[in-house]
């Protein structure tokens, strides 16, 4: 069974259970990567008494969502050195304040922690269910968890691995950040919509979205890619509205943000790396685009060095562009272990940290 798909039914029964028990379940077998289509998420709970903003769009004639693609394991050792962290090892996020990579594995469902220098495991946190993706709230933690099979969103703080009481969210939360003045958003994927937390309690919940997945801030604008409606969605975490959306290519499925304030999607179906300037009174232009063979999937931004990795999930590489114009350029192409579906970066030294979801390793490679 496509592992999307698979995916996706396992989460619609159990988010059904979740919304009457309220308590996390076990986790799912291993995914098996594919790229094959995927079926419709579910129309989602809302958080009683949370206001609510947007219009269900019409769903008749979507695509379905973009899958990663799947690579043989490489015939040739890849650069750098392999640590063991678990299984399915899938969402990579490195705090150079603590000196912290915050990696989530399954089976059991944790949160391992990493020290950035020497790659040796410091903690592992448990976690109420599983997890695909990881960003820091700010330099220094906490770890922004989105725990997609218990509705709930848990946040870990750095370098400890403490982990705060799981907040409640809408269903099967894909990713969530963070936003300068507190405000996090989380993709609530088979749900459908946005939530926006402050103080830590839901405070509204953005309904126009129909599958949305990466997020990612710029000032008190954060940007969401729905990966039915293949859209990028920009919102006003100050007053919390919705500003505009744009197309985003053929299939995205994540985005970061460089320090120019601009956004960058990687187009899995697409195979293309994407740059948007977004707008704070309507919806983001796209000012650059780069093709790149092989279903870009995870991406990761270094502001030091200005550069963005993107890896590709079919190739076994990942590569690195220059940000310093909206076009991107490359400027590197590094082979990884067997499908790097997450890429993180350390700002710090430019070290890169792959997850490899096939064989339960980070790659920590040096890059020159």
């Amino acid at each position: 069974m496509p592992r999307r798909r698979a995916r996706v039914l396992l989460l619609s029964a159990l988010a059904a259970g979740l919304a009457l028990t309220a308590c996390s379940s076990p986790a799912p077998p291993a995914p098996a990567p594919a790229s094959a289509p995927s079926v419709a998420p579910t129309t989602g709970q809302l958080v009683p008494g949370v206001p609510t903003e947007g219009t269900r769009p019409d769903t008749t004639n979507l695509s379905l969502a973009a899958e990663p693609q799947s690579a043989p394991a490489p015939t040739t050792p890849p650069p750098g050195r392999q640590v063991q962290v678990g299984q399915a090892p899938e969402g990579v996020v490195v705090d150079p304040v603590t000196r912290t990579v915050a990696v989530a594995t399954r089976n059991p469902n944790a949160l391992v922690l990493l020290d950035a220098d020497t790659g040796a495991v410091r903690a592992t946190t448990p976690l109420p269910g599983f997890v695909r993706h990881l960003q820091l709230a700010a330099p220094g933690g906490p770890v922004l968890v989105p725990v997609e099979s218990a509705n709930s969103l848990v946040r870990v703080n750095l370098p400890g691995g403490q982990a705060d009481p799981p907040l409640f969210v809408g269903t099967v939360p894909h990713d969530a950040t963070q936003a300068p003045n507190g405000t996090a958003m989380t993709a609530d994927e088979l749900g459908g919509t946005v939530s926006a937390i402050r103080d830590g309690r839901v405070m509204k919940m953005f309904t126009d979205a129909v599958q949305p997945a990466g997020l990612a801030p710029v000032g008190n604008l954060v940007g969401l890619v729905d990966v039915r409606k293949n859209d990028l969605t920009v919102y006003d975490v100050d007053a919390l509205r919705i500003v505009g959306s744009a197309p985003s290519g053929a299939g995205p499925t994540h985005l970061v943000a460089d320090r120019h304030g601009r956004m960058i999607a990687t187009d899995t179906r697409g195979n293309q790396v994407i740059v948007f300037q977004p707008n704070p009174d309507g919806p983001p232009t796209q000012v650059g685009a780069v093709p790149q063979p092989g279903g870009p999937y995870g991406i990761t931004y270094d502001p030091v060095r200005d550069r963005v990795w993107v890896a590709s999930s079919g190739t076994n590489e990942v590569i690195g562009y220059d940000m310093t114009d909206p076009q991107p350029r490359e400027v590197s192409r590094i082979a990884t272990v067997q499908n790097p579906y997450t890429v993180g970066v350390d700002p710090q030294t430019g070290r890169l940290f792959v997850a490899g979801v096939s064989t339960g390793v980070v790659q920590i490679v040096d890059v020159p």
